[in-house]
């Protein structure tokens, strides 16, 4: 099966960018990179049965650059819809995949030029619901015609790949022919877990549980920690936006380390912020609160870590932190990898992001609300050591999983027709 895929790669890096990077080398590249170079191709791919043709539909060079639309980025749409073309003329592509936009008009305005420009050249268009809410928000934010126009263009595609139930909605919504449910997954990034991470995390563990009872520490029972077991490291990785929570975050750690003070424990929450800023206002923002001397012993900054920093902080850190109401947010990456490190983990009620945890998981919250996630970290540090998690992440969100799940569910759309009236659901 050849497949046109018509979506960015890193950079910029963000969640959607990193799984469409897995996605085409899990699939066994570009196939039209390797038809110029003479390149050999990924046999473990090859396996899967697609040959993808890439078109790397870059608008942004930035983070602060996303979802702004302006004559140049429609230029740049033109000549991507061109190469699209281009590929269904020179290599008979015939199967074209798409990420469809969350609701925000200038990414809305993205999809009607696609779909108007490419859609009419192939046989069969795939969506692939990275992000959650258009459905919502076409229903209340726009005006009639924004949402006539958006039906006429995308309605009744061949096939809707979502994340989750809550995700159903939004595919849904233009009554596609097919869809099905799809996880994200990522590779193993610490298959050492069992020798590692484990016993660190339970000697943090153990030692901070006899600190919340007042108890002191033997040199056996700091023999394993890794030092500063009265220190919870709680790390928050991700873009440091208002919406992705970071602000939130800081100050839940201020409120714990408060509720703590006042019970006269020794134990402290540290927060460690790993991510860059998406603009300049909130960055001053952040800035200004670590002028406050009991921010500032409260919050560490990392900046934007990758590599080996970003593994070292995922094993040290102790909770997971994520108190997110973005708009588009879905099923996030960054949530997959704290369960892959065995993180217990605070985030919120927002969205698919539910659908991640056990239905009585102690670490959810209500959007917008520090001192909920305040009370439910305090709460964590007591309770999670981190096993359950790591079983979560083997269970639901491997790699080899994601992409066994994804190859079947794109290859369905050359099978027997479905039923034209009604969208088929099946559950990978």
């Amino acid at each position: 099966m050849k497949l046109l895929v018509f979506a960015h790669v890193p950079p910029p890096h963000h969640g959607q960018s990193y799984m469409v990077q897995l996605m085409l080398n899990g699939l066994g590249g570009d196939h039209r990179a390797h038809k110029r170079k003479h390149v050999a191709l990924n046999p473990a791919g090859d396996a899967l049965q697609i040959e993808c043709y890439h078109v790397n539909a870059r608008l942004s060079k930035t983070l602060e650059d996303i979802g702004e639309l302006h004559a140049v980025k429609l230029i740049l749409l033109f000549g991507y819809c061109l190469q699209a073309i281009w590929c269904r003329v020179r290599y008979g592509v015939t199967n074209f995949y798409y990420i469809p936009a969350p609701g925000k008009s200038s990414a809305l305005v993205r999809d009607w030029m696609v779909m108007f420009l490419c859609r009419p050249f192939f046989k069969r268009v795939i969506l692939h619901w990275h992000a959650a809410g258009l459905a919502k928000w076409l229903e209340t934010a726009v005006q009639i015609r924004t949402r006539a126009f958006t039906y006429q263009l995308t309605k009744t595609v061949d096939l809707s790949i979502v994340l989750s139930r809550y995700n159903l909605a939004d595919a849904e919504k233009l009554l596609p022919q097919r869809v099905r449910i799809v996880s994200n997954g990522i590779p193993d990034p610490c298959p050492d877990f069992d020798q590692t991470i484990l016993p660190l995390r339970r000697a943090r563990f153990a030692a901070r549980i006899k600190l919340l009872a007042g108890a002191e520490l033997t040199a056996a029972d700091l023999a394993d920690t890794g030092g500063h077991p009265e220190t919870v490291r709680v790390l928050y990785l991700a873009h440091c936006m208002r919406e992705k929570g970071v602000f939130d975050a800081m100050q839940a750690v201020l409120l714990a380390n408060r509720t703590l003070d006042a019970e006269r424990s020794l134990v402290r929450l540290k927060l460690q912020v790993a991510g860059a800023f998406v603009t300049g206002e909130e960055r001053a923002e952040f800035e200004r609160l670590m002028t406050d001397p009991e921010m500032a012993f409260a919050v560490e900054p990392l900046g934007f870590i990758s590599g080996e920093a970003k593994d070292r902080a995922l094993r040290r850190a102790d909770l997971f932190c994520f108190p997110t109401y973005y708009l588009g947010e879905n099923q996030p990456v960054n949530l997959i990898e704290a369960m892959a490190y065995g993180l217990p983990t605070l985030t919120t009620r927002w969205r698919s992001l539910p659908e991640m945890f056990p239905h009585d998981y102690a670490g959810l919250v209500d959007i917008k609300s520090p001192a909920q996630a305040a009370e439910g970290m305090l709460g964590l540090m007591r309770l999670k050591t981190g096993e359950k998690a790591r079983e979560r992440f083997l269970a639901g969100y491997t790699l080899d999983r994601h992409l066994a799940s994804l190859a079947e569910a794109i290859l369905s759309v050359e099978r027997a027709a479905p039923q034209a009236s009604r969208a088929v659901l099946v559950q990978i």
